[in-house]
């Protein structure tokens, strides 16, 4: 017996009414490009579940990459009868019996879609299970914690049988919630918030600063790397490398030691707004945590945000450190953040910086530059890298600059 489907469940997107139809056809086009390398299989779709006719197609890639994509629930590799209680009957033993079942419990749990079926679902359970029990060995039956659970879905078109559930991420479809602007560091925290937010159904075009001689191609490359892994998950698209090494130094000069590091967060906030109004962004997303570090304390961010109306979403703000590392563990980037090559964010930071920044101030110090030109420079030199999730960093292309 061969599996002929993978039967996808929704989760959140079942609850959004009338937007749903939006949700599920978004859902539909991320698993379509995801396997796209397996042109037998069909992707099919109604109003509450998604079907992948598999024409033959091998499943152990299809399935891990169906865990990252945002928006499934649970899904299980299927088998399709017509519904006829015979049929069923005979397609559920076959699937059953290609599991190690011996010495094992099980149960069968039928669902009714199509209430035109003859039997209700206890009817149903009844004859597909004890079909099972008469002609398996070793076997018995428990209803309330089985260590098989027969799945048995009868529809219109069809019924589908599965016996094991494999859970996915959950969440939005990427492309459901709009564009935003990722700023990504070479640390720990960005990515997760970028992860997080594509979580919510948010497509992510992520924006790094760069400062050579100071920062070095290995620290550009782990950015690109990390930008990578995030596309398994869907929502990333774009990367703009920034050069900020003018600005950063005009920093260093002009203002002083203590508040170089709330002005160096200001500059990029500004450039990074620049650079969503360009591509029509609608929000800028951080990879701050509450009090993590100097910039990241209320007042900081308060004279931070004041260059900018644009909503800010700050999915970490208030996760601990420990809880950050266990997510970028999970997605794997967390060992592409530790690798040892420093980004801007760190190669100036000041010995005591201002944990409670004066927006006057700050302000005050940085009327002496004309920060706009040097605004405008940095965002018109920014390399624009398309990134493929289907391709290693190193074939990454570069897009045209702006």
């Amino acid at each position: 017996m061969q599996y002929d489907h993978i039967l996808i469940r929704f989760g959140e997107i079942s609850t959004k009414g009338k937007n749903r139809k939006r949700f599920i056809d978004q859902l539909k086009k991320n698993i379509e490009l995801k396997i796209k390398d397996f042109p037998k299989s069909i992707v099919e779709k109604t109003r509450d579940r998604i079907y992948i006719k598999l024409n033959g197609e091998p499943t152990d890639v299809m399935i891990e990459r169906l865990k990252s994509i945002f928006g499934i629930h649970s899904f299980s590799l299927a088998l399709k009868t017509s519904s006829e209680i015979e049929e069923i009957k005979k397609g559920a033993l076959a699937a059953f019996q290609e599991l190690d079942y011996k010495g094992k419990t099980f149960k069968v749990t039928a669902r009714r879609v199509d209430k035109s079926f003859p039997l209700d679902t206890n009817e149903l359970n009844y004859a597909v299970g004890s079909h099972i029990l008469i002609h398996s060995e070793d076997l018995k039956v428990n209803v309330h914690q089985p260590d098989i659970n027969i799945r048995v879905e009868v529809r219109e078109e069809a019924t589908y049988i599965t016996c094991k559930d494999i859970f996915g991420v959950g969440g939005l479809p990427a492309g459901t919630s709009g564009k935003v602007m990722l700023m990504l560091s070479g640390g720990i925290d960005s990515p997760v918030a970028g992860y997080l937010s594509m979580k919510r159904g948010l497509d992510i075009e992520a924006v790094h600063f760069y400062s050579p001689p100071f920062t070095n191609e290995r620290s550009k490359q782990k950015v690109i790397d990390l930008a990578q892994v995030l596309t398994k998950f869907g929502g990333l698209k774009k990367l703009h490398i920034v050069p900020f090494t003018k600005i950063q130094q005009t920093i260093q000069k002009q203002v002083p030691e203590n508040y170089t590091l709330i002005s160096t967060r200001r500059m990029m906030l500004r450039i990074t707004d620049e650079i969503r109004n360009r591509g029509k962004g609608l929000a800028i997303v951080t990879g701050e945590s509450l009090g993590q570090v100097a910039s990241q304390t209320l007042e900081s961010m308060y004279a931070i945000n004041e260059v900018t109306s644009t909503p800010i979403i700050r999915p970490l703000i208030s996760m601990d450190k420990p809880e950050i590392i266990e997510i970028s563990k999970k997605i794997d980037t967390h060992d592409i953040s530790i690798r040892p090559f420093e980004d801007c964010c760190t190669i100036f930071t000041p010995t005591t910086p201002k944990t409670r920044p004066k927006i006057e101030k700050v302000a005050y110090y940085e009327s002496f530059v004309d920060f706009d030109s040097l605004i405008k420079e940095a965002v018109d030199g920014t390399e624009i890298l398309t990134i493929n999730g289907q391709t290693t960093a190193s074939t990454i292309e570069i897009d045209e600059l702006f």
